[in-house]
């Protein structure tokens, strides 16, 4: 070992014995801290690794800014400042749409959300007062490299 020429490891301090406690402390001031400042780049809730968008030729051409999103999986559940039920979000479109002079809205639904639940978001939107800004998120079509379109 390179610590015996200089005989450095008679001049070291022994390891302690138990660090139990004090990992249980950091553990739970981690878990405190995240519970108490709620960040959504650390741990958004309930959006999973299978949340995929739809797929749509040409989606990149009708991308633009919005004020509010919310995100739609495909067990129904509605994602928008956390989890809310069809007559939360209603109350919550309305509160989106008095915040902004200029209410847009981005709908990110799961590739495998029905279209009835999209109608009803579209058209509750609508009646909040959104009007025409409603945008669908999509991605576009991967083209696999030697493939034609």
């Amino acid at each position: 070992m390179i610590t015996r020429p200089l005989d450095l490891a008679s001049k070291l301090r022994p390891a302690p014995r138990n660090f139990d406690p004090l990992f249980l402390v950091n553990g739970g001031l981690l878990v405190l801290f995240f519970m108490l400042f709620d960040s959504q780049f650390v741990l958004s809730p309930g959006l999973g690794v299978d949340f995929r968008l739809p797929q749509m030729p040409g989606a990149m051409a009708n991308a633009m800014a919005t004020s509010s999103t919310i995100s739609v999986k495909n067990s129904g559940q509605i994602f928008a400042d956390g989890l809310l039920t069809m007559d939360q979000l209603r109350e919550w479109l309305k509160a989106e749409a008095r915040r902004s002079k200029h209410p847009s809205l981005l709908v990110r639904m799961s590739a495998g959300v029905s279209v009835s639940v999209q109608n009803d978001i579209v058209s509750a939107a609508r009646e909040a007062g959104f009007g025409s800004n409603i945008v669908l998120a999509a991605e576009e079509p991967v083209v696999e490299p030697g493939r034609a379109r």
